[in-house]
């Protein structure tokens, strides 16, 4: 089973993630766990202080070391006494490696994990370096706290779960899982505000719709994410489904002037 410990402030906010979806149902199938630790039940104070004035000046507050740290230790205990292995323990900064499907992969074969839900203008920095194995970033961009990073973190290592999609080919084809963006999907009805399902997904030619698929999300890859394909490394049969996307685009383009 997989493990989730999360350290958080607002423990409640996990309850989106908990309460609904595929990570629900993945929850009652018993495929993880997950349990919150707040730093204030560890505060030694009266007023259950986890926050304090950066050393140095300057805005905002900083997570303070004690109290942090004793959740952690406490989550990390918890793991140990119940798998027998030490959890990694990541912290969800925008300073730390960028989350890709490459690094979801990685951490979905790590037994347990120790999530850092920071919040403020950041954690005392005597704990990372005492505590944290890795720090692990969503984007190029800040939020108000790291709970909904430590949220999306958790959501794409539950899908990479077994059993956890109803469909077990859901998340081979996923956008990234080969390294491309996904293709266009379509359900019914066939037609819809003068627009039609391609033919070739009607046909039941079901070597022609897989070559039709992989050409879009080579296309649109090309298109809209030019950083996740290097055409120099790519066989000849994909080239020329690029090129041949690159063609019908043009050709669709014409139609419209």
């Amino acid at each position: 089973m997989k493990r989730f410990d999360v350290i958080t402030i607002f423990p409640a906010m996990l309850d989106a993630l908990l309460d609904h979806g595929i990570t629900r149902r993945a929850l009652d199938e018993k495929l993880f766990e997950l349990t919150a630790w707040d730093p204030r039940n560890f505060a030694t104070d009266a007023y259950r202080r986890v926050d304090d004035r950066p050393y140095g000046g300057g805005p905002g507050m900083v997570m303070m070391a004690e109290p942090l740290q004793a959740a952690i230790d406490a989550a990390v205990k918890r793991q140990v006494e119940a798998g027998g292995v030490k959890p990694v323990v990541v912290l969800m900064s925008p300073q730390g490696e960028k989350l890709d499907d490459a690094l979801v992969t990685e951490l979905a074969a790590i037994e347990g994990l120790v999530v850092i839900a920071g919040r403020y203008e950041g954690i005392d920095e005597r704990v990372v370096g005492k505590s944290v194995d890795r720090e692990i970033s969503v984007g190029d961009y800040v939020t108000s706290g790291g709970e909904l990073p430590a949220m999306v973190l958790i959501d794409c290592i539950v899908r990479r779960l077994p059993g956890s999609l109803n469909d077990a080919e859901s998340a081979s084809q996923d956008s990234f899982s080969a390294g491309l963006l996904d293709w266009p999907h379509y359900t019914r009805p066939e037609g819809w505000n003068g627009a039609k399902v391609p033919d070739v997904l009607l046909s039941g030619n079901h070597a022609a719709i897989a070559r039709w698929r992989r050409k879009q999300a080579l296309g649109r890859t090309q298109e809209r994410r030019p950083d996740l394909i290097d055409e120099t490394k790519l066989s000849r049969e994909d080239r020329q489904l690029l090129e041949e996307y690159r063609r019908e685009r043009q050709a669709q383009e014409q139609q419209q002037q």
